[in-house]
């Protein structure tokens, strides 16, 4: 379509207004966080707030794991001029997996528990003010993360496997409090899901070190965060120094095994000195390796979701999705 070419051109260029858009697609996970129903008549409302400028917005509602990829990879395949996403973390990324490399633009209406796009880019948490947004917004094309490892078939090689993540991934112990929160308990729980998790992760985990390796630094860790934006979860800022606007991840390792010295961090997160607490170290870089150093079974998440155990590889995919930016947002690179 003209109109997909005209906002690929204008997309790498920072930032047109949607008044060409007319046609979008809202993709839903009714399972997404608390309120659910009141959250219905708000995306009814959203619509409504949506038509009145020009854009018919189409809703469609994901029925499980993996199906708001296949929602978002559908929209590029009918030609859709915009995808707007209400859900958490999980269900933004899976929609970018289904959209990275289209230039398809993706938009957000706040849901789930944490959300942490929502809050890196300063999304209101109220469904038809966030929609009101979105028909003066503007567009930029950013890069995503990728995370990349081997999985061996019953039958054949290893063969690689990757997924993309917009926003923070990390391995260690966030991997395993990730891994062990059932749905339930999330649904049950929202946010405090974390927290009870995290708590018993603590006095639980074992803090094994891995292999951490880029071109710029290397070092023998327990916790890494890989992130591609300064939230982290909840109302923690851990990468402070990480942009959706570079090509780059910043890095935040430990390399201590201490209960305490993380416990230690918690308080420097809050005060924002975490980057003089002993054993933590912050580089940025476009690709990174992470091993395990024994056979201790290490897992990573990305999104807030669960992904594979170490070994793994994180790497920068430039020019890979098309944001739409809430009106005064910096778009700029720093």
């Amino acid at each position: 379509m003209r109109v997909d070419l005209e906002l690929a051109c204008v997309a790498e260029n920072s930032g047109v207004m949607l008044d060409k858009i007319h046609d979008a697609v809202i993709i839903h996970n009714p399972a997404s966080g608390r309120r659910r129903h009141k959250r219905a008549r708000d995306i009814e409302t959203a619509r409504r707030v949506l038509k009145e400028t020009g854009i018919r917005a189409e809703l469609t509602s994901t029925t499980g794991a993996g199906s708001a990829t296949e929602l978002a990879r559908k929209a590029v395949r009918d030609g859709r001029q915009l995808v707007i996403v209400c859900g958490g973390d999980g269900t933004i990324n899976e929609v970018v997996n289904g959209l990275a490399g289209s230039h398809i633009p993706l938009a957000v209406l706040p849901a789930g528990t944490a959300n942490i796009l929502a809050k890196e880019l300063e999304i209101p948490w109220n469904i038809p003010e966030a929609a009101r947004l979105i028909p003066r917004g503007r567009l930029a094309r950013v890069a995503l993360g990728e995370i990349i490892w081997n999985e061996t078939p019953k039958n054949g090689p290893p063969a690689p496997r990757q997924r993309h993540f917009l926003c923070v991934g990390g391995a260690g112990p966030d991997g395993a409090i990730v891994h062990g929160i059932d749905g339930a308990k999330k649904l049950r729980m929202g946010i405090l899901a974390y927290w009870h998790e995290g708590f018993r992760q603590f006095f639980s985990y074992g803090f094994p070190k891995f292999r951490v390796r880029s071109r710029e630094h290397e070092v023998s860790a327990s916790l890494i965060v890989v992130g591609r934006t300064k939230y982290y979860g909840g109302p923690f800022r851990i990468t402070t120094g990480a942009s959706l606007f570079e090509d780059s991840f910043e890095i935040v390792a430990y390399s201590g095994q201490s209960r305490f010295g993380v416990l230690m961090c918690l308080p420097a997160i809050w005060l924002g000195c975490l980057r003089r607490v002993p054993g933590i170290h912050v580089w940025k870089t476009a690709e990174l390796t992470c091993d395990a150093e024994d056979e201790v079974e290490i897992l990573s998440q990305i999104d807030g979701e669960a992904a594979n155990a170490l070994p793994l590889r994180f790497r920068i995919v430039p020019d890979a999705l098309t944001l739409v930016l809430p009106p005064g947002a910096d778009h700029r690179r720093d």
